[in-house]
C-alpha cells in the first residue's frame, strides 16, 4: 500500500490475476480496480474458475455463446460491478483452445479501449 501511494497510483488494471484482492487494497482503492474474466459473468466466475477451466465448462453446458467481461474488483471473486461485456459464439466443433483463441481476441480489441474510457472519464 505504502509504495502505491508513494508512487502516486490511482487505478489499477488486472489481467490473467488469479489471487483474491486483499479487502485492504479494494477499500483503498474502491471501484479503481478493475478485471477482465474470459466468460460472462456472472456465470463460469468465482474461485477456480479461470483459463481453460471456464472454457472446458462452457463447453460441457453447451452454451451458444461466450465472451468477455469488464468488471470491478470487489471482495469476492469474478463479482464487482460489470461495466462491459463482449460475446462471441460457441461453434459445435469447439475445443477450449479454439474457443480460448476466439475469446483472447475480444480480450485483445476491447480491454485496453474500455480502460481508456475509463481513465478520461
Amino acid at each position: 500500500m505504502d509504495e502505491l501511494k508513494a508512487c502516486q497510483i490511482d487505478f489499477i488494471v488486472l489481467a490473467g490475476f488469479l489471487w483474491k484482492v486483499p479487502l485492504q487494497l479494494i477499500r483503498a482503492y474502491p471501484k479503481h480496480i478493475i478485471n477482465i474474466h474470459p466468460a460472462l459473468l456472472p456465470n463460469y466466475g468465482g474461485k477456480g474458475m479461470y483459463g481453460q477451466f471456464v472454457h472446458e465448462a462452457v463447453i460441457s453446458n453447451k452454451e451458444k455463446e461466450s465472451g468477455i467481461s469488464i468488471h470491478i474488483v470487489d471482495e469476492l471473486y469474478d463479482h464487482g460491478e460489470i461495466i462491459f461485456q463482449a460475446k462471441c459464439e460457441v461453434k459445435p466443433n469447439d475445443t477450449p483452445d479454439t474457443l480460448a483463441h476466439r475469446i483472447h481476441g475480444l480480450e485483445h480489441q476491447h480491454y485496453a479501449a474500455v480502460i481508456e474510457k475509463l481513465l478520461l472519464s
